[in-house]
């Protein structure tokens, strides 16, 4: 069932089970490929989760559901669907791309050539002039520029590309943040597009920035970094667009300028140096999925072919091999000695009764 097709009350239970604790973007994927619709899925939520030893588990209520929808319309929003003709393709690539975004504005522009623009925070003016001209000459060059709306050279991007550019927030659709930029946002819901993860009047949290960075890196075919400390968010985004095999870009600065250490550092590491716009138009347009930097190889692909109906779960004895450090799935098959299908399946039902952690890389761990 494409995107597109979908009866009003299989989106409902789409977003229904998405929303329904311990679900993640890997969990909803598998229960959707196991059960064939997400209604058939929230039906089996609670026997699975009562097998990795919850019992009374409870789906999202449907009450909850109807308020947010009816809070992304009077926002002016719209969901859009993993398998929906307008999903961005990069970012479905993703291992953990999010089932469901809702937006705002023109989703032909995630479907253009995007290279993502991130930095400091408190960033210097020359750096902050650079990254405004920077994403004014890509937007020209045919690109869409995609930022994270925070201040300094966030918001210098996406003023310099409008209207070729995309805010991705990290609460929900219908929140300003930073309430600074409440008027960039809507300008960028107005003029060009707005994603959210998040479900309508989700305040942000320190844990929605991880999760946003991953979508900044995922829309576009390369990260470039204008500006930014050691230990920053835009350094996350770089290494979540390594990870998934995208071009990763920094502009060198300064050793005597602590905001320039950053950027120093991932080329020090395999970042490409660039210099100007010219400089990522003539790296991206040649861009066929193998990166030319060499900043952190993208990790082993895993297998997620679909549960079938007869694996044979045993999710005390997958649990028995975990513990709350994080390690390989293919390294618990191997241990196991189960099919791949029986451990998947396990680990399901572990993560539905909230016992399991996924982490980047196909890696699992025990919450507690």
């Amino acid at each position: 069932m494409s995107g597109a097709q979908l009866t009003q009350d299989e989106a409902f239970a789409r977003i229904r089970l998405l929303r329904s604790a311990n679900i993640g973007p890997i969990s909803y994927s598998q229960l959707l490929a196991r059960f064939g619709t997400a209604a058939a899925a929230i039906e089996a939520l609670p026997d699975l989760a009562s097998r990795g030893a919850r019992r009374n588990y409870q789906p999202a209520p449907r009450e909850r559901i109807e308020r947010e929808i009816a809070a992304a319309r009077r926002a002016g929003a719209r969901y859009v669907f993993h398998d929906s003709p307008d999903y961005p393709h990069l970012l479905g690539e993703l291992e953990s791309a999010p089932p469901i975004i809702t937006v705002r504005g023109d989703m032909a522009l995630a479907a253009k050539p995007c290279v993502a623009l991130v930095g400091a925070r408190n960033a210097s003016a020359a750096a902050v002039k650079l990254a405004r001209d920077l994403s004014r000459d890509l937007a020209e060059g045919g690109f869409t520029v995609v930022s994270g709306l925070a201040r300094g050279i966030d918001g210098a991007c996406h003023e310099g590309a409008m209207p070729a550019t995309i805010g991705v927030i990290a609460s929900g659709i219908d929140v300003a943040y930073p309430p600074q930029h409440a008027d960039l946002q809507e300008r960028i819901a107005s003029e060009a597009l707005l994603i959210a993860e998040e479900a309508p009047g989700t305040e942000p949290r320190g844990s929605h920035f991880p999760k946003r960075n991953r979508i900044i890196a995922g829309l576009a075919a390369g990260t470039l970094v204008v500006e930014a400390a050691p230990k920053s968010g835009s350094l996350i985004t770089a290494r979540l667009a390594g990870e998934a095999g995208r071009e990763v870009m920094a502009i060198p600065g300064s050793p005597l300028e602590a905001r320039s250490q950053g950027c120093n550092q991932l080329i020090r590491e395999g970042a490409v140096l660039v210099q100007s716009a010219d400089d990522v138009i003539e790296l991206l347009s040649a861009f066929d999925g193998t990166p030319v930097s060499s900043f952190r190889e993208p990790l082993a692909s895993i297998d997620w072919s679909p549960i079938g109906e007869d694996a044979d779960s045993e999710p005390e004895g997958v649990a028995g091999l975990l513990t709350t450090a994080p390690v390989a799935i293919d390294e618990i098959i191997r241990q196991s000695g189960a099919s791949a299908g029986a451990v998947q399946m396990a680990l399901l039902e572990l993560e539905i009764a909230g016992r399991l952690v996924r982490h980047a890389g196909g890696r699992v761990s025990l919450s507690y």
